[in-house]
């Protein structure tokens, strides 16, 4: 036990000099911090130049509350809970194999050092999408992961800091899921890394924005904001339970399981889900709703 405290210890002074560490380096090109500022204004500009939905005012419904979530579910977060978290959870798992003989590299398909980077990359990618991709199913699949989904869904009007706008334990479930799979396929450079990461929050970021865009032939390959906005409507299908269009980066899955759905151009349709206007509208009632979902469902209910 006193292994997991010094280790929960360690990784957060550890994130607490790297994010100080971010704040006042410029010199190196994965800055996370200014990564995803340099992003978000590159595509709010292209917000304002290229609207979809022209009425929609510059700074949008809940724009300051998104802009709030990105940070703090982008840095903060990873303070407070996730770095700990995984690597605790990494060495809570690691010793569990080891009480049988086994190590995390028994399961190591190969290793990705031995590979061309651009394939490495690109496997990384490719898994840790299609990993994703379940997962957000079963956000919309089991009702208690659904109540935390809830607060992401709760956007009314797209824009681009909306795609940061999610409970904190959704990170929790997605890296869970996803810890096992890479794993397996081996270790990973960090700037490596971080070119797959900022290339799925300039996509994230774009599918979110108030753009019209579908991307030509390549929407069958790439998520995009015609698309995703789909998987916000208020009113699914009457043959369609769970939702639809769950592609993170990319949308093939979607279009692989019949899980697509674009049926006409939907940039005015009403966004949200069934009994939103019940929902709360601050960050910390948001955040403490899944807590209180049985309470808030018979209340609205009755």
């Amino acid at each position: 036990m006193e292994k997991y405290l010094d280790l929960i210890k360690n990784s957060y002074s550890g994130y607490w000099n790297y994010l100080k560490y971010e704040l006042i380096d410029l010199n190196h090109w994965d800055n996370f911090f200014y990564g995803l500022i340099l992003i978000s204004v590159l595509v709010w500009i292209l917000e304002i130049a290229f609207p979809w939905r022209k009425e929609q005012a510059l700074f949008r419904k809940d724009f300051w509350l998104d802009t709030f979530y990105m940070f703090f579910n982008f840095f903060l977060l990873n303070l407070i809970v996730f770095i700990a978290l995984t690597n605790t959870v990494s060495e809570l798992f690691n010793d569990v194999l080891g009480v049988v003989g086994l190590s995390v590299s028994s399961f190591q398909l190969f290793d990705v050092d031995e590979l061309p980077k651009w394939l490495g990359l690109f496997i990384f990618f490719i898994v840790s999408d299609f990993v994703q991709w379940n997962t957000h199913r079963l956000l919309h699949r089991f009702e208690w992961l659904w109540n935390f989904h809830k607060v992401h869904h709760s956007v009314k009007e797209m824009g681009f800091a909306a795609h940061l706008r999610y409970h904190w334990m959704e990170p929790v479930v997605y890296k869970s899921i996803l810890y096992i799979p890479i794993a397996i396929i081996g270790g990973f450079d960090a700037q490596d890394v971080a070119i797959v990461y900022f290339f799925s929050i300039a996509i994230g970021h774009l599918n979110h924005a108030n753009l019209g865009w579908d991307y030509g032939i390549l929407k069958y390959i790439f998520n995009n904001p015609k698309m995703h906005i789909w998987h916000h409507v208020k009113e699914l299908p009457k043959d369609v339970r769970f939702g639809v269009n769950f592609g993170l980066t990319l949308s093939i899955w979607d279009y692989i399981f019949k899980t697509d759905y674009i049926p006409h151009d939907g940039r005015d349709i009403e966004l949200g889900f069934e009994g939103d206007e019940n929902f709360p509208k601050d960050f910390l009632k948001q955040e403490l709703y899944p807590a209180f979902s049985k309470k808030h469902d018979i209340k609205s209910s009755e």
